[in-house]
């Protein structure tokens, strides 16, 4: 073990009983994270099924919604092969249930102990491995070389931020990434700060978001709350981070007083948080779990559900994007222009950066800066509906524009993995 991983494992053995206690924690807020604790150390109590597998890890919602062209791009190249996916959050793990079901194997990837990453490994020794985004874990990458098992980097991003924090530990950051069989990034820049940390046999292929299909039955059902709701009058703020919910609210008079905002939290555990904040303002508002007609006098709507983002893209006529108000780098805006709705951004998008800038270039999205921007930007759309309609055509020409990321993917892989297979 080299000295800086071994100080590396020694810092994470150290932080265990934190660790624990922060799962605890978490438990109490979200149920989910007390279930499978097990497989969080290594430790499956299923056997493991007789037939090969292809490894996908996706940490959360955002990473599993992206999989979902290339697992099935993967499954129908290796029919012989069973797919297992991998996630840290129980969200994660919820969307991969909803979105595949029983076509997919699915656990928890163990946290980065040598021990239980060798577990993990010598349980399921899949044939390949494909970490999505930023994942990367020196002891995970060190077993899966140990193991002789082939592991991608792909959909990578890598912000200036990121690397800078990376550089501060350079022995480890260049033995991790160094340790990947290839990357495909989805920019050039992106492929350049993976360079600058260690990464070879680096590939820029585009982002795979551009390739999700919106659920059909979603947007049907999103279609139906629309017309409930009522046409040309809803402003939806998708996936909030904390601190945003509160701006928003505080500029709340500057909407149309028929506006409807609904609210949908990035996190279930805030959906509490929030609606507490709307009862403390005495702001008329309903929550989407408790299914009731709305009733006339309805300021904002609470979505306090999971697994509906695309509904509520459908059911909305403006969304801004949380994330971006404040400095957590923005949400995904993609599967907005995809339903073809017009998207309003902070100036924090730098999880999306590109992206943000090409939907803006393209007249699907427009930038502004505080929550008060974003009620004017959208009240100006409302009493605008020729503009509305175009960027929201504008956005789905958008999202067609900049598909090919799977099947571009699909080459790297299918390259070294056939050389490899030939080998054996």
């Amino acid at each position: 073990m080299s000295v800086s991983r071994l100080a590396y494992s020694a810092l994470a053995y150290a932080l265990l009983p934190a660790a624990l206690a922060r799962l605890a924690w978490r438990g109490r807020r979200e149920p989910g994270y007390r279930e499978y604790v097990g497989e969080r150390f290594g430790r499956y109590g299923e056997a493991r099924p007789p037939a090969p597998l292809i490894w996908v890890h996706a940490v959360s919602v955002g990473e599993t919604r992206a999989a979902e062209p290339l697992v099935r791009a993967l499954a129908a190249s290796h029919p012989d092969h069973r797919i297992l996916l991998t996630h840290m959050t129980p969200t994660g793990r919820r969307t991969g249930e909803a979105v595949f079901g029983d076509d997919v194997l699915r656990c928890y990837l163990p946290y980065d102990y040598p021990g239980a990453v060798a577990r993990f490994l010598e349980h399921y020794r899949p044939r390949a491995g494909v970490l999505l985004e930023t994942e990367i874990w020196p002891n995970l990458v060190h077993g899966c070389k140990a193991h002789g098992i082939p592991l991608y980097l792909v959909n990578a991003r890598l912000s200036e931020k990121s690397k800078q924090g990376y550089l501060r530990f350079a022995a480890l950051s260049r033995e991790a990434f160094g340790g990947l069989t290839a990357v495909a990034a989805q920019t050039n820049e992106d492929g350049e700060r993976l360079r600058a940390v260690g990464a070879q046999n680096v590939d820029v292929t585009g982002n795979l978001k551009f390739d999700a299909t919106p659920d059909r039955a979603q947007i049907e059902f999103g279609r139906v709350r629309r017309e409930a709701y009522g046409r040309g009058r809803v402003l939806l703020a998708a996936s909030t981070r904390d601190g945003e919910e509160a701006l928003l609210l505080d500029a709340l008079a500057l909407l149309p007083s028929d506006v409807l905002l609904v609210i949908v939290p990035r996190h279930p555990q805030r959906f509490d948080e929030v609606a507490a904040l709307l009862e403390a303002r005495g702001i008329a508002h309903q929550r989407l779990s408790k299914p009731q007609p709305l009733a006339p006098e309805t300021r904002v709507l609470l979505g306090d559900s999971m697994g509906e983002m695309i509904a509520h893209y459908a059911a909305c006529d403006v969304a801004f994007i949380g994330g971006s108000l404040l400095p957590f780098g923005a949400h995904n805006l993609i599967e907005a222009c995809a339903v073809g709705r017009p998207v309003l951004l902070g100036m924090h998008t730098y999880n999306f950066a590109e992206a943000a800038d090409k939907a803006i270039e393209a007249g699907a999205a427009s930038q502004v800066g505080t929550a008060e921007d974003v009620m004017r930007k959208a009240a100006a759309l409302f009493a605008d509906p020729v503009t509305l309609d175009r960027m929201g055509w504008r956005g789905v020409e958008f999202t067609r524009a900049h598909r090919g990321a799977t099947e571009r993917v699909m080459r790297m892989l299918e390259g070294v993995m056939k050389r490899r297979y030939e080998k054996e």
